[in-house]
């Protein structure tokens, strides 16, 4: 019996090469949804190109969405209605509520969602995740992921599934669930503040969450000049220590074979594992859907200028 994973592809930009190497070095057979940009990847990866989404469902068992946020819904939603998994970029989607509908929808078709929340698989991010227990209680995480703002327009518009805590934040805002538990309050500010719902960078946003068990999150991110260095930061503080980890002194942006496994690749070896094998992967859909309602409460918050209680 052939067990070859067959993935397709649905987006053609910047992370679609990170999620097709990923899925080639599993020995998958890959192809890609006909759109622009596609072919060039396809001529770079020696996969195919594909010429209609219900081809592309057809053909694969996994369907891997890594276009704009605000297209998720429907293609994921198409997906489980032929039965076929998928994989889907942060955030599954512009809202709680429609990411919470994918998650039941994916449940109810008897298929898998698995969010695609890559920095779990970032080795310091997962070293700091396994000796949590030696800080003590936490008291306090402090977060900042600092990159060049995107070439891409659709990422600036906050109303159409874009924004800096939307599409940058989300992944610290994930960090400090995966850490430091639920929150039970958001609070934001943004400077410069969107103008009719569209970011204007260089921009920063940060966002305070108070927990449940009453440790405070404070999570910056930054949309920079061009050229700009990518840069992440954590740290983590207990009453018996801390920890902490700093892309500026190790590389887990971009982690030499060497040294380190590729988390694109860990990331999808996960999600493959846990559909031959019927466990739940690192990441749940409870988990994507959590990280959007913090999303949803700091853009409330920003609307209100007040903190949002959820």
């Amino acid at each position: 019996m052939d067990d070859t994973p067959r993935v397709g592809i649905v987006g053609a930009g910047g992370i679609a090469p990170p999620h097709i190497e990923g899925w080639l070095a599993l020995g998958a057979e890959v192809g890609i949804l006909r759109r622009t940009g596609a072919d060039a990847l396809a001529a770079r990866y020696g996969i195919r190109v594909i010429d209609t989404l219900e081809e592309l469902i057809q053909g694969s068992g996994i369907v891997d969405v890594v276009s704009p946020t605000s297209s998720h819904l429907a293609i994921a939603k198409a997906t489980f209605a032929r039965g076929r998994h998928v994989v889907c970029e942060k955030p599954l989607a512009v809202t709680a509520a429609e990411a919470q509908e994918l998650a039941d929808a994916a449940a109810a078709a008897g298929v898998r969602l698995f969010p695609a929340h890559v920095v779990r698989y970032f080795s310091g991010y997962q070293q700091v995740h396994e000796r949590i227990g030696a800080v003590g209680a936490i008291t306090e995480l402090t977060a900042r992921r600092t990159v060049a703002a995107p070439a891409s327009a659709w990422f600036f518009s906050q109303d159409a599934g874009g924004g800096i805590i939307r599409d940058l934040m989300i992944h610290d805002l994930d960090q400090a669930l995966w850490l430091a538990g639920p929150a039970v309050e958001v609070s934001a500010t943004q400077d410069p503040p969107a103008v009719d719902g569209v970011v204007q960078p260089p921009v920063s946003a940060h966002v305070t969450l108070t927990h449940a068990n009453g440790a405070i999150s404070h999570v910056r991110a930054d949309w920079a000049e061009p050229g700009t260095p990518f840069r992440s930061m954590l740290e983590v503080t207990g009453d018996r220590g801390e920890l902490s980890v700093d892309t500026s002194t190790t590389d887990t942006e971009h982690p030499s074979p060497a040294s380190a496994a590729d988390p694109y690749r860990e990331q999808l070896a996960d999600f493959l594992d846990a559909i031959r094998t019927g466990r739940d992967a690192r990441v749940t859909p409870a988990d994507g859907v959590a990280a959007v309602v913090l999303v949803d409460a700091a853009y409330a918050s920003l609307a209100s200028g007040h903190p949002v209680v959820l």
